[in-house]
């Protein structure tokens, strides 16, 4: 007995306040190394060199996700919706592992560590093992994950459009960093929901805060998370782990964690994570401590290009980045190349290290996905891009592309 309440902890959350862990199997998945080590991930990467106050972690969001989902199954079960105490449980695990593959930095080095591998599919790879070592007391909530599970809505509050994941670190993103444009009603929305032929709805009296919602998206991608120095920082950042890829290769000394070390120096894919068991253990023990300690000592490094990109990152010397509609002309990258090349006394291949461009998207709300849904009183569920007469969600629903060039500042 003992035990059992010795595991119906709380935590005080700075955005919710107190937080229950519902049963033993929550306590004890977040007491498992894989979750513990969402500690030492940031939630927005490099976001903190923009705004000071963004150093939450992973973990945090997982917890608040975990809470805000405990809320909606209450809501659902006062309005009638039957969800069993196993799904409940089932769904808590699939909002609190969601992000549990979460490579370094989070999105920043989304592509840069495992090639080929997202964290949604390393993510499934932790389930999987947890599950094999809980004697498979999570079967349940994988199948909500992968959206196998007979009662859609359960998916739909983990991953689609309006989903408890996008609710808390909308919340929690804006709380963080300061910008007030994020924050959004998370508690009315979700009094708001309930289902409908097995599909999760808002009903009609909540469509202002579902407008409020998008437009918080929207707002959120362009003043955070796509800010233009966020932008240059994580370019940046990509660009020193291509070097040290690049260097690893040709068998040059490197120092860095054992961790680091295996995946810089192989070229690993999902298959290998399947055949070679050991090697998800090796990802659970990076995280951003491993990226950051090695920096520090590649800035001495006698590699220019590595170090003087390293120097910039420790230094916040970051990437002065402008941005368009259109694509950057050759004339104006040739130029910045050349003037790289003349600076650093590197040769033209290098100059592309200091001299890059990409593309970002935003798209606050998709019509060709998971839609949001409204329920009026007469019984119709209408797609909010439709149901709305206040805002035009249609035009939010676009996805706006811009095109970046990021360059060292000491090149203008």
């Amino acid at each position: 007995m003992n035990k059992k309440l010795n595991k119906r902890k709380i935590i005080n959350d700075p955005v919710y306040g107190f937080i229950s862990i519902p049963d033993e199997i929550i306590f004890d998945l977040i007491e498992h190394k894989y979750f513990q080590r969402l500690r030492r991930i940031k939630q927005l990467g490099l976001t903190n060199l923009v705004y000071p106050g963004a150093l939450h972690t992973r973990f945090h969001h997982a917890i608040g996700a975990m809470h805000l989902m405990g809320q909606a199954i209450e809501v659902l079960r006062f309005k009638g919706i039957e969800i069993t105490s196993a799904e409940e449980q089932a769904a808590t695990v699939a909002i609190l592992l969601h992000d549990i593959g979460h490579g370094p930095f989070s999105h920043a080095l989304e592509s840069s560590i495992v090639h080929g591998v997202n964290h949604e599919t390393i993510s499934e790879l932790f389930m999987d093992r947890l599950n094999n070592e809980s004697g498979g007391k999570l079967s349940l909530a994988i199948s909500i994950f992968r959206n196998k599970y007979k009662k859609k809505f359960l998916h739909q509050l983990v991953s689609s459009q309006l989903d408890v994941d996008r609710l808390d670190y909308l919340k929690r993103d804006s709380f963080y960093t300061g910008v007030s444009e994020g924050v959004v009603s998370s508690d009315r929305i979700i009094k708001m929901m309930t289902v409908v032929n097995n599909q999760l709805v808002i009903e009609a009296k909540g469509i202002y805060s579902i407008e409020k919602f998008i437009v918080a998206r929207r707002l959120m991608y362009w003043q955070v998370y796509l800010h233009k120095t966020v932008i240059g920082a994580e370019a940046l950042l990509v660009n020193i782990l291509k070097r040290a890829k690049e260097l690893a290769g040709k068998n040059e000394d490197l120092f860095c964690t054992p961790a680091l070390h295996e995946f810089l120096y192989h070229k690993y894919a999902k298959h290998d994570f399947v055949v070679n068991k050991k090697l998800l253990d090796i990802f659970a023990e990076l995280d951003d401590y491993d990226v950051m300690a090695s920096l520090k000592v590649w800035a001495k490094h006698n590699d220019r290009v590595l170090a003087e990109m390293c120097k910039a990152m420790m230094n916040r010397r970051l990437f002065h980045v402008e941005l368009q509609n259109e694509p950057f002309s050759k004339n104006t990258i040739d130029k910045l190349q050349h003037k790289a090349k003349k600076k650093y006394g590197i040769n033209i291949d290098e100059t592309a290290y200091f001299v890059c461009t990409g593309a970002v998207a935003n798209d606050a709300y998709r019509t060709d996905k998971i839609r949001i849904n409204i329920l009026f009183k007469n019984g119709s569920v209408v797609d909010i891009a439709k149901a709305s007469d206040q805002l035009n969600i249609n035009v939010l629903s676009n996805t706006v592309k811009k095109y970046y060039l990021c360059y060292p500042k000491d090149l203008i």
